[in-house]
């Protein structure tokens, strides 16, 4: 008996001894060498389903396709905006604790607003304007690629490229290597700040000196014939604003002629060759700086703006959309196909998100009867003044009003002795009877809530106790403060909240799910697949789905 036992030790030993071997030589020969973020800027999840009859092969296809699809993907919060978005998605976590709470706040500490990533101890590189005066100073926490460059030691690159700095800096977290945005208007380089470098690498000094950006002015036509794009609506409408100099919205653009009325090198942010340029400058630098090419994964995070200013610009129901997103495709194709070459098919990891929707152009809905409307906030919120000064007898009861919050001048309150919860319910009740605001809800509101309410949820993901205000409110569906041409986003319904998400390459699986899923998940799933912590205030779900084991 006792041999028998001994046999039997000896072959569980040598067993787990071998299963530990697979394992260790399974994760060193699939860990990916790179990953690839992109973040298609104001990207609906139906622009993947609504123009898929028009995409190829290779770009949003191949990775519908052959990776995995997550096809209920949303936004838990308010606001969806650009910078709160990019933040939430590389850093694991919402504004309520990463900080981000909007493009631009009111700083309640130095009594101005400020804006998300711009740092006067910086200087400027590659440009003399003040668009290089930025950093990451106000991101309170750690990204994914932060946790990888600690996880080797600093060895693994960050790479960050966006034509928006915010869309290039946030995702680059603390630590990158390197972030360049693109200085348009009489410029039209890709710039950095001395928070990541001295001086622009001579690769970037090169590209910047080639044609590279001269090149694209030029016709914006139709990819394919105008008449086939039967997935949006007329090419001439009301609901579009357009470009100065050219008096219809209409194709084609004759970019060449139109420049000098729309600041010159601005013009491209605003047309499909934006997300061109910013593939052009990403594919030199995957090779410049040498990515995926050793045992240390970097990681590449990429932003493509000019979906965002092409739908502000046109609408979400424009063909000018339609035809990006057919452009775009190309674009996503170009790029994974570099990446194959690059860095090798079984080397990378690639998903591709958005950072927020966007809603119908609300005077297009109302124009086929739909409930929308345009809310008038300085009319608003002047009104609001005159009441509270009539019910305490003082003018600057209210010191800021952004963002749809209201922030109290609490040192007048404070010397007056006057009741600041009162004062916040005032506002609460004035602003409940105002027709197109659904929704108000109270700094203290807000901070006693549980998660069963989903829109005091999404508040409350979205307040962070420093930096938010003491009165918050939602419009209305399909309700916003912006003109009567092109789309806007920042709500928590699901126009605004629900994005793609798709991962393909080393490890994930191929398939789809319909499971509901956050933006809070993204960076813990990628923390799972390359075995590393997750960024310290991470608290989204890890994908397991999708990680090939």
């Amino acid at each position: 008996m006792p041999y028998v036992l001994i046999l039997l030790v000896w072959l569980v030993t040598i067993t787990l001894v071998n299963a530990q071997h697979q394992v260790a030589n399974t994760t060193k020969k699939t860990k990916p060498k790179l990953v690839v973020g992109i973040v298609v800027d104001q990207m609906r999840y139906d622009y993947l389903t609504r123009f898929y009859s028009k995409f190829g092969e290779g770009g949003f296809k191949r990775m519908m396709n052959k990776g995995f699809s997550f096809q209920n993907h949303h936004f838990d919060y308010i606001p969806t905006t650009t910078a709160p978005g990019h933040a939430s998605i590389y850093t694991g976590t919402t504004p309520r604790n990463h900080g981000i709470i909007g493009n631009i706040w009111y700083d309640k500490t130095k009594k101005r607003k400020i804006y998300c990533v711009t740092d006067e101890n910086t200087s400027p590189v590659g440009t003399s304007s003040t668009d290089g005066k930025k950093s990451p100073i106000q991101l309170k926490v750690t990204t994914i690629t932060d946790q990888n460059r600690l996880h080797t030691q600093m060895k693994g690159k960050t790479i960050s490229i966006a034509l928006k700095d915010r869309g290039a800096i946030l995702p680059g977290g603390h630590t990158a290597n390197a972030a360049y945005w693109f200085r348009g208007k009489y410029q039209g380089n890709w710039i950095s700040s001395t928070y990541y470098m001295q001086k622009l690498p001579q690769w970037v000094i090169d590209f910047n000196a080639s044609d590279a950006a001269d090149r694209y002015f030029k016709e914006w036509n139709t990819f394919f014939d105008s008449s086939t794009y039967v997935e949006s609506g007329p090419d001439n409408t009301r609901f579009e604003r357009g470009f100065k100099g050219k008096q219809e919205p209409v194709f084609p653009y004759p970019l060449q002629e139109l420049k000098s009325f729309n600041k010159e090198y601005d013009i491209l942010l605003h047309t499909p060759f934006g997300n061109s340029l910013t593939v052009d400058f990403t594919i030199e630098a995957i090779k410049e700086e040498q990515l995926g090419k050793d045992k240390d994964t970097d990681f590449l995070t990429v932003s493509f703006s000019s979906t965002d200013y092409i739908g502000h610009n046109f609408g979400v129901n424009s063909k000018e959309i339609e035809d990006t997103y057919i452009r775009l495709d190309k674009d996503v194709e170009r790029l994974l196909t570099a990446l194959d070459i690059q860095v090798g098919k079984k080397s990378y990891v690639v998903f591709l998100t958005s950072d927020h929707g966007a809603t119908h152009v609300p005077s297009f809905l109302s124009s086929i009867k739909i409930p929308s409307g345009y809310f008038k906030e300085a009319s608003v919120h002047l009104a609001l003044q005159r009441h509270l000064q009539t019910l305490y007898q003082h003018d600057s009861i209210i010191e800021h009003i952004s963002n749809k919050q209201i922030f109290l001048n609490h040192d007048l309150i404070h010397k007056n002795q006057l009741n600041t919860e009162e004062i916040q319910n005032s506002i609460a009740r004035y602003l409940t009877k105002v027709t197109m605001i659904s929704e108000t809800y109270t700094r203290s509101q807000i901070e006693h809530a549980n998660t069963v309410s989903t829109i005091k949820s999404k508040i409350k993901k979205g307040f962070h106790s420093k930096r938010s205000g003491d009165v918050c409110y939602i419009l209305n569906p399909a309700v916003v403060a912006y003109s009567k041409t092109g789309s806007m986003h920042g709500s928590a319904y699901q126009y605004d909240t629900h994005v793609p998400l798709l991962f393909l390459g080393t490890r994930i699986k191929k398939g789809a799910t319909t499971k509901k899923t956050t933006v809070s998940d993204i960076a813990p799933t990628l923390s799972a697949l390359l075995g590393i912590a997750l960024p310290n205030a991470a608290n989204g779900n890890i994908l397991s789905e999708i990680i090939d084991d």
